[in-house]
């Protein structure tokens, strides 16, 4: 039996549900962030979901905030509470649907852009490559080859699509989006962040290939000039994750993310467009053990569903 959690329900506070998360609205410029069980690939959001994939996104995310705030001091994130037990009275009737996969956190103005940041020629970036040698404007060596490391990671931003795909652009165009200041700011956090973070991974036997960091802005930061990270980080669904034992150049490589549902819906005729296709219980079940692999790897701590 598949007892994944696919939408939270919280009567009587408005709510607006994303790919994965529902976000409430809690007044003032506080927001509940709750992650469910559901799963999208090319965009559109399978029908089935993955037990636990909410919990362990987050509790992943709570990691990489804690760890990166303890690495870059002037890294500010939008936590505010993460144990359900602490959230308001009026939440503590529903901690059950909330404990593990929910954050209270601050409300900023997103920032329309993704901080895509790419280690090796992977994806649609090695698609990209192999037609012009260039990757969101970044010209790059020639004779790469597939999911090969970059000679330095590079930050490829895209469009933050609310429907649809998001579309890669330049660093000149999302600049004209919301200011060069700004995100040049967020293009040397999301570097840094992901140059780090990568380090860290590759201890644990993992190649974190590319990732994206999104960020918001809030007028009592800097006067809403630095950006805030927000939303996740560096997740199953967010990131590549590659295990380092089995990594070859030249062709894909093994994950421990949603490739595996990517893998397997490109061996279906399913166009890609909505609604997507049910997922059948091996995928499911692999997917999820691929989630607590990547969990339990990285925070060293065993999962507790």
């Amino acid at each position: 039996m598949n007892n994944a959690l696919l939408q939270s329900n919280i009567p009587n506070l408005p709510v607006r549900r994303g790919k994965v998360r529902d976000v409430y609205q809690l007044g003032g410029d506080r927001l509940l962030i709750v992650a469910s069980d559901r799963i999208s690939a090319f965009d559109v959001v399978m029908p089935t979901g993955i037990p636990d994939k909410g919990s362990i996104l987050t509790g992943l995310s709570n990691f990489w905030f804690d760890f990166f705030r303890k690495e870059f001091p002037d890294c500010r994130n939008h936590l505010i509470e993460t144990d359900a037990a602490k959230f308001p009275a009026e939440l503590q009737p529903y901690r059950a649907q909330l404990a593990g996969r929910a954050v209270i956190c601050r409300k900023t103005k997103v920032m329309p852009i993704e901080g895509i940041v790419r280690g090796y020629i992977t994806g649609s970036g090695w698609k990209d490559y192999l037609k012009t040698g260039i990757v969101s404007g970044i010209k790059l060596p020639p004779g790469l080859k597939q999911c090969q490391q970059l000679p330095e990671p590079i930050f490829t931003p895209s469009t933050k699509a609310e429907a649809g795909h998001d579309e890669p652009i330049s660093f000149e165009e999302a600049a004209k989006q919301v200011g060069e200041g700004v995100l040049a700011k967020a293009r040397r956090l999301t570097i840094d962040l992901y140059a780090r973070a990568a380090q860290f991974a590759r201890g644990k036997g993992i190649i974190i290939a590319d990732t994206k960091f999104e960020f918001g802005t809030h007028p009592d930061v800097d006067n809403g000039q630095t950006p805030i990270l927000i939303d996740e980080a560096l997740t199953p669904d967010s990131s590549r994750f590659w295990p380092a034992d089995q990594y070859e150049v030249g062709r894909d490589q093994a994950s421990f993310d949603k490739q595996y549902v990517r893998n397997y819906l490109e061996t279906l005729s399913w166009n890609k467009q909505p609604p997507g296709p049910e997922l059948p219980a091996d995928v499911v079940m692999n997917t999820r053990a691929k989630y607590v692999e990547a969990f339990e790897r990285l925070t060293g701590s065993k999962f507790q569903a």
